[in-house]
């Protein structure tokens, strides 16, 4: 029997349709389910007359592999991960490759790249992007890990993945946990992005009393212009679809949202490194205050909000609508790669943006038109400090945020809650001032907690203390950034 070009090991949606869209390309594949029965039901349905190899063990999986063995694993995220590498090793030969393909926290991908360096097999932690049609038909694909693996995947990964203008959206991210943390900024924006959307249709339910019919067309219709992007063309789908009883469906899905923890990720990374990914954590922070169902329902009995009714032109306020949720999309993408700029100067990473917008473009959940626009600003300026401080983005940031401004107004007197659209607004405002009340905090800090301060008048780096009170003395903290 000939060898197997690749193994992968978990059936579940995405395994399944990634091992289908390989054997499309021409690559045999053999594959290894925990639950022995999803093997043959899988044979017995999807994978019929495909050249896909079936096995019933680790060992009888790794002894139909061509060497050096590729093997991905499409399993649940951390202690599984670690579980099923220690039942790997002992059929494994050095120069070996693991790769997996699960969204998994980039620290334990860095962690076990090092480990199994020391056994000499390679790792590959790659984010995939794309649900499950975009792993039949050709997903995004994150690499990183071991560079000495990246030559015995390439072909593969590229094959499968999806192509703009002939381009693969795969590519080499970097070494070590690069990979992973770009798919966690990936989803990061993919938060952003959906609770942006989510705002927008809320704020025309509600606020402006239109229905879903109409929002089909408005939403179809914003999927012609600069708002071109995946989850804008599957929002026009969502609110043409019918449910049983002939009504939108819609309206019939219960009010909470569900997380992985990709978002949270996101978010804590960014604490940690001290960028202010606003408007991304507030998409977070919107799924779990959603969850809240039932004490919601017992605030809304008790809580009262504005008695006011919208009111003037409802074709302008759409336009403002859509301006608004331009503007922070654009505030959604320049803070995600705030954060991976900041992660490449901690972690050493030699992260190349435009490429990675690249990857982008085709195949993910956040694929959007304006993708381009970010290639071609890290094109011009490799070192580019903030996507906002290019030409084409300031000046889309221009245009909008007059409407901005008035849809945030707007929902305020309305009571309709806008978290992620209005902490963007915020967040613009805050990264264009020049000065910030942070005079005052500092002020505060050191006359309760002697902390100290720096002056305007003063270089960069001497700190001051005020005895404030008159009998504090000239004790002071030693000055720190958390």
């Amino acid at each position: 029997m000939d060898k197997a070009d690749i193994g992968l090991i978990g059936l579940a949606v995405m395994g399944q349709n990634l091992v289908l869209n390989i054997n499309d390309h021409g690559y045999t594949a053999a594959v290894f389910n925990r639950t022995i029965s999803k093997v043959d039901t899988f044979m017995k349905g999807p994978a019929r007359g495909t050249n896909i190899i079936p096995t019933y063990s680790i060992k009888d999986l790794t002894t139909t592999l061509k060497k050096p063995r590729r093997i991905m694993l499409m399993v649940k995220a951390g202690p599984a991960v670690d579980d099923l590498i220690e039942q790997l090793l002992p059929c494994l030969d050095p120069g070996d490759i693991i790769i997996d393909g699960g969204n998994e926290l980039y620290t334990n991908t860095e962690r076990r790249v090092g480990t199994l360096a020391e056994k000499s097999i390679l790792f590959i932690g790659t984010g995939i992007s794309g649900g499950e049609e975009g792993a039949r038909r050709g997903p995004s694909i994150m690499p990183g890990g071991n560079p000495a693996a990246w030559s015995f995947v390439k072909d593969i990964f590229q094959s499968i993945a999806a192509k703009v203008d002939g381009v693969p959206c795969c590519d080499w991210v970097g070494e070590g946990g690069a990979g992973h943390f770009v798919k966690m900024i990936h989803n990061g924006i993919e938060y952003g992005d959906m609770q942006l959307i989510c705002e927008a249709y809320d704020f025309m339910n509600r606020g402006l009393g239109i229905g879903e019919n109409a929002m089909q067309k408005i939403f179809a219709r914003w999927n012609e212009g600069v708002l071109d992007s995946y989850l804008i063309e599957i929002t026009s789908h969502i609110m043409g679809f019918k449910d049983k009883d002939g009504g939108p469906l819609i309206k019939n899905i219960l009010d909470t949202a569900g997380q992985k923890g990709t978002g949270k990720w996101t978010g804590i990374n960014a604490l940690d490194l001290g960028v202010p990914l606003t408007l991304i954590s507030e998409a977070v922070f919107a799924r779990c205050l959603s969850s809240m169902k039932e004490e919601r329902i017992r605030a809304a009995a008790f809580l009262e909000g504005p008695k006011s009714s919208f009111s003037g032109n409802r074709n302008a306020l759409i336009k403002d609508i859509h301006d608004a949720l331009y503007g922070a999309k654009i505030i959604s993408y320049a803070q995600g790669y705030m954060l991976m700029r900041e992660a490449a100067k901690e972690y050493g990473w030699d992260l190349r943006y435009g490429r990675i917008a690249l990857m982008w473009r085709g195949g993910c959940i956040i694929r959007s038109a304006f993708l381009n626009n970010i290639k071609q600003a890290f094109e011009k300026n490799p070192a580019l400090e903030n996507l906002l401080l290019d030409n084409f983005f300031r000046s889309a940031i221009h245009t909008a945020q007059a409407g901005w401004r008035r849809m945030t107004i707007r929902a305020i007197e309305l009571g309709i809650p806008t978290p992620a659209i209005s902490s963007g607004l915020a967040y613009y405002d805050g990264y264009r001032s020049g000065r910030l009340p942070a005079n005052l905090l500092q002020a505060q800090r050191d006359y309760f907690g002697a902390h100290t301060y720096e002056r305007v008048d003063r270089p960069r780096g001497e700190f001051f203390h005020t005895d404030w009170i008159g009998s504090g003395g000239n004790v002071s903290s030693t000055p720190y950034t958390a």
